[in-house]
């Protein structure tokens, strides 16, 4: 990978668009390395027992190493104006492929964004996505099976926080603070409306509009790509056991 970046920064040779072309092709690249770390350490398989938790450790370490390396390497050569990582701009590299996985009826597809992106590109909410999940569940039915798709996210937002007053302060001002809060939800669609049977709402649309539902407050800390699957991971294990998800908000 230092090759790369050294011979696509250094080359004079390299036309912009080129390199803006060569980009997409290398994460893609990427892709299936990302697959199989993510369900080799998560496999729970009946036929393939489990391999030792310090061997599933290393490589869901490995797969957080290429995806910051990645992550690096996109941010840089938007540094040089090479590519654009704003989401609402087609050719963008917002965000890219980290690995897929499936565990009982459930698939988990994982993807990264560069960096915090707004959550909906309409509007500004305050509300800056990281990591997104595609959940696929398939409910088989007595003549076919039904695949459901869900979409969580990892997002922050900046909230206002009242300092703790000092005992010899005399100031009536109360001083504030903002604070980066991290927490993951569900994409909760309001339009066009998901259940609709008309596609003229979905053909007129240009951008879906959307409410998120959080699920789990994570604190202040953002947590690393693997560290949020976990969390998400044991939050809808939880649900197909005791058949709700649980919220904390």
């Amino acid at each position: 990978m230092s090759a790369f970046v050294y011979y696509g920064c250094c080359s004079s040779g390299f036309q912009n668009d080129r390199l803006a072309g060569l980009i997409p092709m290398f994460l893609q690249t990427c892709e299936p390395y990302f697959t199989y770390l993510e369900t080799t350490a998560r496999n729970n398989h009946a036929l393939h027992p489990p391999l030792p938790i310090y061997i599933c450790t290393q490589l869901l370490q490995f797969s957080q190493q290429l995806c910051s390396r990645l992550e690096q390497l996109v941010l840089m050569y938007a540094s040089f104006s090479i590519i654009s990582i704003e989401e609402n701009d087609p050719a963008s590299i917002s965000h890219f492929f980290t690995g897929q996985f499936k565990i009982d009826n459930m698939k988990l597809s994982i993807f990264r964004y560069c960096c915090p992106t707004p959550f909906l590109a309409s509007a500004n909410t305050g509300l800056y996505k990281r990591m997104r999940w595609n959940v696929e569940r398939e409910d088989e039915g007595e003549v076919e099976s039904n695949i459901n798709a869900d979409f969580y996210y990892l997002c922050c937002e900046d909230v206002f926080e009242e300092a703790e007053a000092d005992g010899d302060d005399t100031s009536t001002e109360s001083e504030s603070r903002v604070t980066r809060l991290w927490s993951i939800g569900q994409w909760n669609q309001t339009y066009p409306d998901p259940d609709t049977d008309d596609i003229t709402d979905w053909v007129l649309c240009s951008v879906p509009c959307a409410q998120y539902k959080q699920l789990l407050c994570l604190g202040n800390e953002e947590p690393s790509y693997c560290t949020a699957t976990d969390w998400l991971l044991g939050a809808l294990l939880s649900e197909e056991t005791h058949g709700t998800l649980v919220s904390e908000t």
